[in-house]
């Protein structure tokens, strides 16, 4: 695609928004030709900017970047940037919008978040009007992003919040009130706070979409686009995706003007460090029996199944087993998952059976294996997966168990992804398998994870008020004896009076009508302190 089919809807769109301001600014900077790789397969022609890019620096403090940035990077150990981030820093920082490809793990977050960071150092953010945004697809990434910024954030004293479904909107909306320059979202949950009045976004000046591929698969497609219409007219768009599909190509058409595009390690095919390996299974049996013997090895792997509940019984058969295995999924809430994160990365669990809900936003380090035991469906999932193991130059293994019926589709699938694996038919007592997994039996003894810590310690707190009211009652006892001693004088009254003066009595109680007809006149009377009235009507 050349610029002239994107410069030709552009400029009917962006006038509307920058109100005659933003084209004179962006004119100004400077620019430049996006390098870019071939489209890989599906992906669309991505766009070339019309002024040609700013070349990649070398080292960090060529960016002109502020002194505390360079600090913290430096307390960091981040000494060089990764290809992505010396391509699109210089660009962004430069005000452009930029359109960036690179695999997942390849530097991404820091390629947006030094630029974010350093656009929005000394500004400060009204109540619920956040400054920059960053959109994410799920929390897990949300939670990644946040991480890796915070030291970079507190650096030059902006203040970053995370807005994610799954947690208290309460405190999330309270947060937005005291203020954040830097606000990191996926699209559900700010849409809910904006909704409820608690955030507002016409002082956004700087968005980034990561992994935007991700949020078209997951159908946030509109969500986002109704988000984006509420940005203020005229601001800088940063897109970062380890795939740039058709459903990409919408996004960057309508909200991006001439962007500079970079594609960098566009498939896990560009990455030496990691090898890819396809093992034939005889059929579902002996696929998990491979499964498990792999997920008893030394180190930790992370498994990725299809469904929630096939995670669920994998996971219970590897505890049984002797597997020190949690699960991770999108039907456990987020204090789990983000305890079963912890417990995974601090090694105290040593594998993760996960859905595609982890193919994104977990960042783990020495992880060297990750294992396909349901094959991905189509490759960006498959690169996806694999983008957690071999990440920033690190080492690692994708190993994918294929049935005799799965064999066809993943032959497309290594095809469109760009990859040529080693393949080998196994077994789970195979020798091959122990060499290339590190397969092993496991123990046989059950394993029990601890369940998670109960929080009761305000409850006996509640409960000590209440007991000082009981005590007030048995004062009222004694006034209740008077009543009972006046009890003698009319339980013998009612013999000598007519049965008419008995009437007043049913009048009173006709709730009880029943107690009358089985010769409850006598019990009726103790209840009711009738005794001060009946000497009335005796006199």
């Amino acid at each position: 695609m050349t610029s002239t089919g994107s410069g030709g809807r552009t400029p009917r769109k962006r006038p509307t928004r920058s109100r005659g301001s933003a084209p004179r600014k962006r004119a100004a900077k400077p620019s430049g030709q996006g390098g870019g790789a071939a489209p890989a397969s599906g992906d669309f022609a991505v766009p070339e900017s019309t002024p040609p890019a700013l070349p990649p620096v070398e080292n960090f403090a060529d960016l002109g970047l502020p002194a505390a940035l360079l600090k913290a990077l430096a307390a960091q150990s981040v000494t060089e940037p990764f290809p992505i981030q010396a391509a699109t820093l210089p660009n962004a920082l430069a005000g452009r919008d930029v359109l960036g490809r690179g695999r997942t793990g390849s530097g991404k977050t820091l390629a947006f978040g030094l630029a974010v960071l350093a656009l929005t150092a000394g500004k400060r953010a009204e109540p619920r009007a956040p400054l920059a945004l960053v959109l994410v697809p799920t929390r897990e990434l949300a939670q990644q992003v946040t991480d890796a910024l915070t030291p970079y954030a507190t650096a030059v004293n902006l203040k970053l919040t995370t807005v994610v479904g799954g947690l208290s909107i309460t405190k999330q909306a309270s947060a937005l009130r005291r203020g954040a320059e830097v606000l990191v979202a996926t699209p559900g949950r700010l849409a809910d706070l904006i909704e409820r009045g608690d955030c507002r976004l016409g002082d956004v000046g700087i968005t980034v979409l990561d992994e935007a591929d991700q949020m078209a698969d997951m159908g946030f497609l509109p969500q986002v686009t109704k988000l984006l219409k509420q940005v203020r007219p005229g601001g800088q768009r940063l897109l970062f995706s380890a795939t740039l599909d058709r459903n990409i190509d919408r996004l960057v058409k309508q909200f991006l003007t001439d962007p500079v595009t970079h594609s960098v390690d566009p498939s896990a095919a560009s990455v030496t460090t990691m090898d890819h390996h396809v093992l034939y299974v005889a059929d579902p049996t002996d696929k998990r029996a491979v499964a498990t013997r792999i997920a008893a090895r030394e180190g930790r792997v992370i498994l990725f199944l299809h469904t929630k509940r096939s995670v669920d019984r994998f996971t219970k058969r590897l505890l049984a087993s002797g597997v020190r295995a949690a699960p991770l999924h999108g039907g456990r809430s987020q204090p789990q998952r983000n305890r079963t994160l912890d417990q995974f990365k601090s090694g105290q669990v040593t594998v993760l059976v996960a859905t595609n809900v982890a193919a994104r936003g977990i960042h783990v380090d020495a992880l060297d294996l990750v294992v396909n035991v349901d094959p991905p469906k189509d490759h960006k999932d498959y690169l996806h997966r694999g983008g957690r193991t071999a990440r920033a130059g690190e080492s690692g293994s994708v190993v994918t168990l294929v049935l005799p019926e799965e064999k066809r589709d993943m032959a497309r699938l290594m095809s469109d992804a760009g990859i040529t694996p080693q393949t080998a038919r196994v077994t789970s007592s195979d020798p091959e398998l122990a060499r290339i997994t590190g397969a092993r039996e496991p123990s046989g003894v059950a394993v029990t994870m601890e369940p998670a810590q109960p929080q009761p310690q305000r409850k006996p707190k509640a409960r000590a008020k209440p007991q000082s009211k009981p005590q007030s009652k048995p004062q009222s006892k004694p006034k209740a004896k008077p009543a009972a001693a006046d009890k003698s004088k009319p339980t013998g009254s009612p013999r000598k009076k007519s049965p008419a003066s008995a009437q007043p009595q049913r009048r009173r109680t006709k709730t009880t009508q029943s107690d009358t007809a089985a010769g409850g006149n006598r019990t009726r009377q103790p209840r009711k302190t009738d005794g001060a009235r009946r000497p009335r009507r005796a006199a």
